[in-house]
This record gives C-alpha cells, structure tokens and sequence, in this order.
C-alpha cells in the first residue's frame, strides 16, 4: 500500500488522543509528540514484534503506542521524573491490553551505547524522537495585572539538560546521538526525528534543515521527508489544534508588524546510514 507524505495526525484534539491512555499525570510535559504521530510512525517504518528506541522519551508516547502495536521499546529520559512517569504509563498500556513490552532508562541520548541493554545493540529497527528546542521554546509568558499566567512549561531546573542550552549545543547533541546511533540500529534501521521551525528573536530559526546537517555530521543521510499535520482537515478548510498561549503569540506578533501564522505541521525526517 503507498503511503501519503501528509500524516493527519490532529484530526482529534491531542487531549482526546491522551484520555484513558496516557496517566493524567502526563499532562504538566511541555513537549509531547502527538500519540496519532507516534503510532504512524511506529507502523510505517516497523513491523509486529521489532525494537523501537526513543531516546528522549518524556512521558513514553513512543513506547505507549509501540506498545499498543505489538513492537517492544526502550525509552531513555534524562530526568527522572517524566522516566518513572514514562514508565508508568507503559504499565497503564499493559494494563489496558497493550501487547508489547517496554522499558524506561534514566540516561543521555548522546550516549546510547552506555545505556542501551547490551543485548538490543544492533537489534533496534526504528529510533523514534523529538530533539528539544531550547528555552527559546519552553513557551514562557510574561506576567503582570494584565497578563495570563502560564505553568508547566518547563522540562526541568536542571540546566544540563539540553531544552535549556543553545541551538549549536543542541544540534552538536544530536550528532553525538547520531553516531552512537550506528551501533544500536538493526540492519537497515532508521531514525525517525519530528521538528519544526520557529523564530528567535524574531527570525526564523530552520529545525528541521539544521538536523539534516547534524544527521549527516553524525553518517546518516535523509531518505524520507513527510509532514504530519497539526490541525484538521474538513473538507476545503484547515482546523487549528493550536493552544492559546501560541495564538496570543502569534496575536501580539501581528500587533508588531510581524506576519506570523500559527504552525500548521511538523516535518518528519527519515535518515538512514550513509552509504
């Protein structure tokens, strides 16, 4: 069957996609992939029974919906805290039928080979993540008498972690990732990353290009390039999922002369070694 490059990953709101599957306690993360994403992912580029590695895992959406397909998973978190909730909501798949396996590490992306069970080295058919997008997009708000408040929008207060470092650090991470990487896919594995652009400082920062370039720093080459929608599609018309902290950003962007649209999608990059 030939596959659509336009994934309609928003066509239910993300908390419907989350009710009952996903613990409450998932809600505070401030950067979940779509469950819709994952599973398109998952079954695209796997099959029942294969090995699906994200490295950044959050709250497990990766695991979660592998789970759900029959794959079995490894997540690997930096912080502790979204790694035992990560795992728990594996436990509330299993609870609710999922007949997949998964676990959660508590580690750093950049060094997968330390962390990954020596045994699932080479086994791993599909890495599966989204890089973080530095402070410049954790979604502060500024506050004051006339202003909304906003909560939850931080990772964490470790300042090692890479959401809090600069675009350079995180693009030279994700090299690293990379080249550790080779040594956990399975023959013709690929690694899957979500991104999209955004602006710092008002200029649009290019994401989804820049990966490409640190993916061919670490020896893989793009081979794939979708886009998984972020809003609905009725008929001739488009239907935003987009919160209302991002719409009052793109409002006050206007108000200043700056002619900024809400992001309607994320580009899916398929890389695989170079050859």
């Amino acid at each position: 069957m030939t596959r659509s490059s336009v994934w309609d990953v928003a066509e239910k709101p993300s908390q419907v996609q989350r009710r009952g599957r996903y613990l409450p306690d998932s809600m505070p993360h401030p950067a979940k992939m779509l469950p819709a994403l994952a599973a398109t992912a998952v079954e695209a580029y796997t099959g029942p029974g294969d090995l699906v590695l994200d490295p950044m895992c959050g709250i497990g959406t990766t695991l979660v919906e592998a789970a759900h397909l029959g794959r079995d998973a490894i997540g690997i978190e930096y912080e502790p805290r979204w790694a035992a909730l990560a795992q728990a909501n594996v436990g509330h798949a299993r609870d609710h039928g999922a007949a997949g396996r998964a676990e959660v590490l508590v580690g750093d992306c950049r060094h997968l080979r330390s962390v990954v069970p020596a045994d699932a080295a080479g086994q791993v058919a599909m890495i599966l993540t989204s890089p973080p997008y530095g402070a410049s997009t954790h979604g502060r708000i500024r506050t004051g008498s006339q202003c909304v408040r906003k909560s939850d929008y931080r990772y964490s207060a470790d300042r090692a972690n890479l959401a809090h470092r600069g675009l350079d650090e995180i693009l030279a991470s994700m090299t690293a990732m990379f080249r550790e990487a080779s040594f956990v896919l399975s023959p013709g594995g690929v690694v899957v990353l979500t991104a999209r652009p955004y602006r710092r400082f008002g200029v649009l920062v290019d994401l989804p290009g820049r990966l490409v370039g640190a993916a061919e720093a670490g020896g893989f080459e793009l081979v794939e390039r979708n886009v998984a929608l972020l809003c609905a599609r009725r008929r001739d018309r488009l239907v935003p999922r987009a919160s209302f902290f991002q719409l009052n950003e793109v409002r006050r962007a206007r108000q200043h002369g700056a002619p900024l649209r809400v992001i309607a999608h994320e580009d899916v990059l398929v890389f695989a070694r170079a050859s």
